[in-house]
């Protein structure tokens, strides 16, 4: 294949979605999230914590304390694209995220979320 061929059949594959964790393995908190593209969305929040730029201080403040090897990025799950071509699938990923919060509940000493702010 050319070049150009291997370029379209790329962006035309779909990317994996779903919901994703940042774990910190020394003290087991969770930061969760959810993307339309899983490997994206992973590599972003590792730049964003290198760069000491994350969104989430009380995670940044960890990721700088600990360094990165205290860290873990994990898919926990992922949602089946759609052939339908108006499909979007932000209600689908905010009702798995809204699972997730319940299942693993990542506010206080279990996570980087409060009560009131689900991202």
């Amino acid at each position: 294949m050319d070049r150009k061929a291997l370029i379209r059949k790329y962006k035309e594959t779909p990317r994996p979605m779903g919901v994703y964790c940042v774990r910190n393995t020394v003290n087991g908190k969770v930061f969760i999230g959810t993307a339309r593209d899983l490997a994206g969305i992973i590599n972003s929040q590792r730049a964003q914590l290198g760069f000491g730029s994350h969104m989430n201080r009380a995670l940044q403040r960890d990721w700088n304390e600990l360094g990165p090897g205290a860290f873990a990025f994990e898919v926990l799950d992922t949602l089946e694209p759609q052939s339908t071509p108006d499909y979007d699938p932000r209600d689908d990923l905010r009702a798995l995220e809204a699972l997730w919060f319940d299942r693993l509940a990542p506010y206080g000493e279990r996570g980087y979320h409060t009560p009131r702010d689900p991202r």
